[in-house]
């Protein structure tokens, strides 16, 4: 990338040299030499394939970094806390993925790095024309920092009036659902004319904004074509005179020829380094937000020698709550001195009112939160200290509906991973009572999972399988019959029977097991 943008920036740079030794040799009634004119379409030809190499290796190099930065970004969402998931909304997560790393993408692609070459092609024009003029180098270098500004100020107002022409169409897209959304309620108050007033009054905003911009633009272009005529008729006015001042701004036909040319580039990289300016201020934003996310704290407290083999050794300890306090907010206590325990193979049901804690026990067990008093353990190790690697094979847990990942129906129940065998796979929908269902379509486990190819029903017990596909010691079940009907809940009912045989389930439900004798845990 550096050796096409300085290829560029030198190539750019001798056409104009080349015409100027042919206009001399026209003036000094020589003929052009052939090789001469091929040189020079040559030159010209070659500077616009190193302009579009440049180009490509620049967006490549931009694209590379928003590459490593969103992988970088997503090992850090495995290593969040579930805590930072519950205050942050899943837009404003996903806008950092998105709109700020592509503000990056913008930083490198058309800020920093074309700005630089930028400035170095404006430092190389003005170096030529102080070599062939020194009076109208001086000429431009003072002039330059006034096109500068004059450029940032259109540039302002032109984004500004561009900004003003989005909010206006924003509230136009929106004007429009909400009249046919209500419009026989306007129909019924006549206010047929009001509406059209209103939805002319913003389609006159995005007219006025666009106005402005094709103004802003029709101004700044004959200012700059006007100001780049006017130095070079100054400068040949100039010339032309006696004494000093024709020495200092003399030059041969053949050089005016290349001034001209020369005076015409130079002012192509200053109005691009004012984007340029505006792409950088406009990334620092995006910038700063993605430093914060990456800074978030992560969870700690994981002992990675933990492993699933070493946790099974001491099943015998079961499941056990002691003490716990737990808020979410430090304020509020959604759980005070906690106590209860599940010995292995004991089935036991959580009640209590919405909002007493009881999903936020699960949330503890799986070592999403660490309670502020009191332990958590599984099997003797503090639940919060449980590798996430090893959580897969240590819980199954079954939620109120079923949410589906892209994929295959296999995938739906291995959750990608390749450590299990399609026999497990098939095992486990046995288990759950889907097998025959999954058989009857067009690829059986292997056809793409859509929910139109299951009911409500069909589902949860896809999600039994996934949970049980593992066989996991312990079984989580929050209220898992809460969207099915009466019928299909016995289908349920069975099927989580089979799938909790010899295993320890703590549910959430007051239907669940009700004839089984389980244990009740009222919050």
């Amino acid at each position: 990338m550096l050796i096409t943008i300085t290829g560029s920036i030198i190539l750019s740079l001798i056409p104009p040299l080349i015409l100027e030794k042919a206009v001399n040799g026209l003036v000094e009634s020589r003929k052009i030499v052939v090789s001469l004119a091929f040189f020079y379409f040559g030159m010209v030809v070659l500077s616009g394939i190193f302009d579009s190499v440049k180009e490509m290796l620049i967006t490549v190099f931009g694209q590379k970094i928003t590459h490593h930065l969103r992988s970088e970004m997503c090992q850090k969402l495995s290593w969040l806390p579930a805590g930072y998931f519950t205050e942050n909304e899943p837009g404003t997560v996903t806008s950092r993925f998105v709109n700020d790393v592509d503000t990056v993408e913008a930083l490198f692609a058309n800020g920093v790095i074309s700005m630089c070459a930028d400035i170095c092609k404006m430092a190389g024009i003005l170096i030529m024309v102080f070599v062939k003029s020194t009076g109208l180098g001086i000429l431009l270098l003072v002039i330059s920092p006034f096109l500068f500004f004059l450029t940032r100020f259109f540039q302002r107002r032109t984004l500004k009036a561009q900004k003003s022409n989005r909010k206006a169409i924003g509230k136009v897209n929106r004007f429009l659902p909400e009249t046919m959304e209500n419009i026989r309620t306007i129909h019924c108050l006549l206010k047929e004319s009001y509406m059209e007033e209103e939805y002319d009054k913003k389609i006159q905003e995005s007219y006025r904004a666009v106005e402005k911009s094709n103004l802003y633009d029709s101004i700044y272009s004959p200012i700059i074509i006007m100001t780049s005529t006017l130095v070079i008729a100054t400068v040949m006015v100039l010339s032309a005179m006696g004494g000093g001042i024709q020495e200092f701004f003399g030059m041969s036909v053949g050089t005016a020829v290349a001034v001209i040319a020369y005076v015409g580039k130079v002012f192509e990289p200053i109005e691009s380094i004012g984007m340029e300016i505006q792409n950088i201020q406009s990334a620092v934003a995006g910038v700063w937000r993605i430093t914060e996310f990456l800074s978030e704290e992560e969870e700690n407290g994981a002992d990675e020698s933990i492993t699933f083999e070493m946790l099974m050794q001491n099943r015998e300890q079961g499941i056990a709550l002691t003490q716990v306090d737990f808020s979410y907010d430090g304020e509020q206590e959604i759980i005070k001195n906690l106590n209860f325990a599940l010995s292995p193979g004991e089935m036991a049901t959580l009640t209590g009112r919405t909002g007493v804690g009881k999903s936020t026990i699960f949330k503890l067990l799986l070592g999403l939160y660490v309670p502020q008093k009191g332990h958590v353990t599984i099997f003797g190790k503090d639940a919060s200290s449980i590798p996430n690697r090893e959580k897969r094979k240590l819980f199954g847990y079954v939620e109120q509906s079923f949410h589906r990942v892209p994929g295959t129906v296999a995938q739906q129940i291995s959750l990608y991973d390749d450590s299990i065998t399609e026999e497990e796979i098939e095992n486990a929908a046995k288990l759950a009572g889907i097998h025959e269902a999954v058989m009857a379509l067009p690829h059986g486990y292997q056809t793409a999972c859509e929910e139109a190819a299951f009911s409500q029903g069909q589902l949860q017990l896809l999600s039994i399988a996934r949970a049980a596909v593992n066989n996991p010691p312990i079984l989580l079940l929050d209220e898992i019959t809460a969207n099915v009907d009466t019928v299909t809940e016995q289908y349920v009912m069975h099927a989580l029977e089979r799938a909790s045989e010899g295993r320890t389930v703590l549910s959430i439900s007051h239907r669940l097991y009700e004839n089984l004798g389980e244990r009740r845990i009222l919050l």
